[in-house]
């Protein structure tokens, strides 16, 4: 089912906020992993995160679109698949090097296989993250790495906090 709501916010490179009818809804871009963004620390963020921030608010921000809609993910997010004049903003974003193809399980009814090919040719282009070469690390293991630093910070204050006392 399509609904054409307006586009009132953008979280990241891969979520924005939609109003229609008076309902606010948080869509999470199906198909696609943009790099991390972390608003309270830019150290923390992963390359191409404001890029893809930007990217997604000059192209949506204030515009009625198109969803094609596959469900809510997890926190109550709608997993949809955003069109602005016909065009897939999901498949836009893997095109500019802006995203990479989600690795994680696709929805029933998704089709994953032409952005697959977007993010092969984003690839051979070396365009967005892609340019970063062997620097470049998927939004999944940042997120896992993150993760790591912060249990390992936690722990180091503990000892510290403990050692002081």
């Amino acid at each position: 089912m399509a609904t054409s709501p307006t586009v009132n916010c953008v979280y990241d490179g891969d979520t924005i906020g939609v109003k229609s009818q008076g309902v606010r809804t948080k869509v999470r871009l199906v198909g696609i992993d943009a790099p991390e963004l972390c608003e309270t620390k830019r150290e923390l963020e992963q390359p191409y995160s404001r890029e893809a921030k930007d990217h997604l608010t000059r192209r949506l921000l204030g515009k009625t679109v198109e969803l094609r809609g596959y469900g809510y993910k997890r926190h109550g997010l709608f997993l949809g698949e955003v069109f602005l004049d016909g065009e897939s903003i999901n498949l836009e974003m893997i095109e500019e090097g802006l995203a990479e193809v989600y690795r994680g399980k696709t929805p029933v009814g998704f089709s994953i296989g032409s952005y697959h090919e977007a993010e092969n040719s984003a690839r051979d282009a070396e365009r967005g993250i892609w340019s970063l070469g062997d620097d470049y690390r998927s939004p999944r293991e940042w997120r896992k790495s993150a993760r790591l630093r912060a249990a390992c910070a936690l722990v180091l204050f503990g000892i510290c906090s403990k050692k002081e006392e």
